[in-house]
């Protein structure tokens, strides 16, 4: 879907006059972000080489906050601002565990940077603003349906996700702009989840929290990457059924399909400790240590139980390194 194929229907529009803070220079902050990926990259057979959606500038200096799903392996970049100027990037950064991305700029933008704000302070209730692209046509004012767990089945666990009401309908990478027209979070997810409000329809976004930005944008920055060893990972995709944690996909170059785990496989416990969601599996991982680490995995397969020890890896090892421009 691209930028000119969609509006937000009028009703769900902010109005200016609904908020406190300047509604017409906040937007201008996000930008369209759209990438070139090669196709032998890593991610090009599950995220597609041709990808498109939003980033917000953080930093007069040229810094692009984004959701790092539309930047991995990127070797062309392009930021269109509200005023439809466009203008090359290249990836600064990108996070495997908050699954933030940082564009830099290679051109001024002349647009302003959108003051970074305090996630912890939403409330569900709150009202916001799910904010692509283009203006108010492209914004949907929304409100906080819950703030709670996320986990997904690529090995990837948020403590405190937010999830918004009604849905943006070109979610990735929009700002979620709070009442103080501060950045609270980044657009990651549409999803149709119960238990995330009342809303009868129950069609969400998912955001992750600006507040898991702060401890690493300067390591982000500067290096590329947080300083911190990266975790273990196995490249299993994973689902809950019935109460059981199932294998239902696995990376192509992945330790799990090296150490043979099979879709199918029932994950039953991690270093002993039972595991029936995909959270406390991740956390259970996580937990074995740092990327390498053995992870000694108990699984039911054809009605039996097996121990089985997997040489975790380092997901990143896997992705084509940035090309510098």
């Amino acid at each position: 879907m691209t930028s000119d194929d969609w509006r937000v229907p009028r009703s769900q529009r902010p109005q200016p006059e609904d908020y406190t803070f300047d509604l017409e220079k906040a937007l201008a902050s996000v930008v369209g972000v759209t990438a070139r990926i090669p196709e032998d990259a890593f991610t090009a057979e599950t995220l597609g080489t041709e990808r498109a959606g939003h980033g917000v500038l953080i930093d007069t200096r040229g810094i692009v906050l984004t959701i790092g799903y539309l930047i991995s392996e990127a070797e062309e970049i392009w930021l269109r601002t509200h005023d439809g100027r466009l203008h090359p990037g290249h990836v600064l950064a990108y996070d495997q565990e908050t699954g933030f991305g940082l564009v830099q700029a290679l051109a001024r933008l002349n647009i302003p940077a959108m003051p970074i704000g305090e996630s912890g302070r939403t409330r569900v209730g709150d009202h916001v603003i799910v904010a692509g692209a283009g203006g108010p046509e492209r914004c949907v004012a929304a409100r906080i349906a819950a703030i709670q767990e996320f986990a997904g089945y690529w090995e990837y666990v948020l403590d405190d996700a937010i999830f918004t009401t009604p849905a943006h309908p070109n979610w990735g990478g929009a700002a979620l702009i709070d009442g103080r027209g501060e950045l609270a979070g980044i657009g990651s997810l549409h999803l149709e989840q119960g238990k995330a409000g009342d809303d009868q329809d129950n069609h969400v976004n998912m955001i992750v929290p600006i507040d898991l930005l702060k401890p690493i944008l300067d390591e982000l920055r500067k290096f590329g990457r947080r300083s911190a060893p990266p975790k273990p990972w196995l490249g299993v995709y994973a689902t809950e059924v019935d109460d059981r944690l199932v294998i239902v996909g696995r990376s192509q170059r992945g330790p799990a399909r090296r150490a043979d785990l099979r879709n199918g496989d029932v994950l039953v416990a991690v270093g002993g400790h039972a595991v029936r969601s995909l959270a406390s599996f991740y956390r259970r991982l996580q937990a074995q240590g740092v990327a390498g680490a053995d992870i000694p995995l108990t699984i039911y397969r054809d009605g039996r139980v097996m121990e089985v020890t997997v040489k975790s890896g380092d997901r990143t090892r896997m992705f084509k390194a940035p090309k510098l421009h």
